[in-house]
């Protein structure tokens, strides 16, 4: 799950918990809404700490570039 799909989620149920005010017959929207917006927040963080260090891990290589050949005319 990527960042965008997280935030989405947490808007979602934050709308369901807090804006809808709708009842079905054995589903309770606002417990809908709480369960969206708590996997939202564990999707975020298990984005944030799974992906974050291999992103930064890739950008901290430093390459040097060293010439193979004599540029010197023979």
């Amino acid at each position: 799950m990527g960042i965008g799909a997280s935030i989405f989620l947490i808007a979602v149920g934050a709308i369901l918990a807090f804006a809808v005010n709708y009842t079905l017959v054995g589903v309770d929207i606002q417990v809908v809404g709480w369960i969206l917006m708590v996997v939202g927040v564990i999707g975020l963080i298990m984005t944030a700490f799974i992906w974050g260090p291999r992103r930064r891990a890739a950008n901290s290589q430093v390459v040097t570039e060293r010439r193979a050949y004599d540029d010197r005319g023979v």
